[in-house]
C-alpha cells in the first residue's frame, strides 16, 4: 500500500495578487504535476487590515470553509494549526513579517527579494537557525523542472565550461500614467524600483549556473560593475544593468532590467530569448519570462577552426506548466520538512544572502537607499 503523502498546514500572510497566485497553486491536485509524497492545506490567511478582507480572500481562492480569517498578523503566527506562512507583503516588509513568524516558531517561505538588505537576511537565517525552523526565500523559478533540468545538463558538461550568462527581465511600462508616485513599483517606502522586483530574476538566472553549480569550496561572491538610472517623480530605480564577475572561475553574468523597455516588446519572443546560458560546447537559450520560463533551445557550438565539439544537435524542448508553477517552491518546503531540514539545497541561505549582498553593492555604487524604517534592522517597529 503506498504511503500516505506528507502534509503541511499554510497559512497565508498578506492577500494581494501574488498571495492568490499561489494560494490558488496549493489548492491544485499535485498528481497532475507527478507528486504524490506531499501535499498541501491552506488553514489561515491574514490581512493586515481586516478579518473581512482575509475572509474574501480565502473564499475568492477557493480555500475550505474551515480556513480562518484574521485581521491581523499576530493572529495568525499565534494560530496552533498553521506548520509554515507564507509570506507574500512587498520586499519593504518581509524582515519585520518573516521575523514575527519566526519568532512565534512558525517555518517560513518569505517571498523574494528575500528582505531589504543583506544584513536583515543575516539576522532572519540566524534566528531560523537557533529556533529550529525552517526559512527559505520564495524564488520559484529556481523549483521549475525546466530549471532542474537546464543544471543538470550544465553539470554533466552538456554545453560544456559555461563562460558567460545573460539574463533580461524587462517590461514596456508607461511608467507615469501606470505607476505615477503611490505604486508599489516605483514607491520608495515599499522598497520600489525595477532591481528587487524584477532584477532579482535576471541575477537568480546568473547565480543558478555561475554560483550555485560550483563546489561550495568555490563559492566566491562576484565583483560587481553596475549602472543604474532612477525614476525622477520617487528616486526608485527604473533601469539597472549589472556585470557580475565571479572570481573563482573568471565568469561573466549581465543581469539587466527596466520597467521601460521589454525583453519581449511584442509578446511572441520576436526579439529572442532574454537568458543565454553560454558554454564552451554550445549555449542554452531560454524563452518565456525570467520568473516563468516555458521553452528552452540547445545550440550546438561548431566552427571549422575548432570542428565540430558539440556532440548534440540543435533542440527545441517546451515544458507545460500545470498550473502557474507557485506549487513547485511549496512542494520543496513540504520535502524540507518532512526530511527535517531547515534550508533548501536548491537555495540555500548562504546564496540568498550572497545575493542580497550583491543587490546591496548595486545600490552602493549607485547612491540608492531606501527610507530608514525599512533599512532598519530594529524589531519589532511600529506600522509593520
Amino acid at each position: 500500500m503506498a504511503s500516505k503523502p506528507y502534509t503541511i498546514r499554510w497559512g497565508i500572510l498578506a492577500t494581494g495578487g501574488i498571495a492568490k497566485t499561489f494560494t490558488k497553486d496549493l489548492l491544485i491536485d499535485p498528481s497532475t504535476r507527478g507528486a504524490s509524497d506531499v501535499a498541501h492545506e491552506v488553514v489561515a490567511a491574514a490581512s493586515s487590515t481586516s478579518a473581512s478582507r482575509a475572509e474574501q480572500f480565502l473564499k475568492d481562492c477557493g480555500c475550505p470553509s474551515s480556513a480562518k480569517a484574521y485581521g491581523s498578523y499576530k493572529g495568525l503566527v499565534a494560530d496552533p494549526n498553521v506548520d509554515i506562512v507564507y509570506v507574500a507583503t512587498p520586499h519593504s516588509h518581509h524582515y519585520q513579517n518573516a521575523r514575527l513568524c519566526l519568532e512565534a516558531g512558525k517555518h517560513v517561505l518569505c517571498e523574494k527579494a528575500f528582505t531589504t538588505n543583506a544584513a536583515q537576511a543575516k539576522i532572519l537565517v540566524e534566528l531560523a537557525k537557533k529556533k529550529n525552523l525552517f526559512l527559505m526565500e520564495a524564488v520559484w523559478t529556481r523549483y521549475f523542472p525546466l530549471a532542474e533540468e537546464l543544471r543538470a545538463m550544465v553539470q554533466e558538461g552538456k554545453i560544456g565550461e559555461v563562460k558567460r550568462v545573460f539574463a533580461d527581465l524587462s517590461f514596456w511600462n508607461d511608467v507615469e500614467k501606470e505607476f505615477g508616485t503611490e505604486s508599489r513599483m516605483v514607491k520608495m517606502d515599499l522598497a520600489g524600483g525595477a532591481l528587487l522586483d524584477l532584477g532579482i530574476y535576471s541575477i537568480t538566472w546568473v547565480f543558478q549556473f555561475l554560483y550555485h553549480l560550483q563546489p561550495p569550496s568555490h563559492r566566491k561572491p562576484p565583483t560587481v560593475a553596475s549602472s543604474m538610472t532612477k525614476y525622477p517623480q520617487t528616486g526608485a530605480d527604473e533601469m539597472t544593468s549589472i556585470i557580475m564577475t565571479f572570481p573563482s572561475t573568471g565568469t561573466h553574468g549581465i543581469a539587466t532590467t527596466n520597467l521601460r523597455v521589454s525583453h519581449d516588446p511584442d509578446s511572441q519572443a520576436s526579439a529572442g530569448a532574454p537568458i543565454r546560458i553560454q558554454g564552451t560546447l554550445g549555449e542554452i537559450q531560454v524563452q518565456g519570462p525570467a520568473y516563468r520560463p516555458t521553452t528552452y533551445t540547445l545550440i550546438p557550438a561548431k566552427s571549422e577552426s575548432r570542428g565540430a565539439p558539440a556532440d548534440f544537435e540543435y533542440q527545441k524542448v517546451t515544458r507545460d506548466i500545470p498550473g502557474h508553477g507557485m506549487f513547485w517552491e511549496a512542494d520543496e518546503c513540504a520535502r524540507c520538512l518532512r526530511d527535517g531540514k531547515l534550508q533548501s539545497e536548491g537555495l540555500p541561505w548562504e546564496e540568498s544572502i550572497v545575493i542580497m549582498e550583491t543587490m546591496d553593492e548595486v545600490r552602493r555604487q549607485n547612491g540608492l537607499r531606501y527610507p530608514e524604517a525599512i533599512e532598519s534592522t530594529v524589531f519589532p517597529l511600529e506600522g509593520f
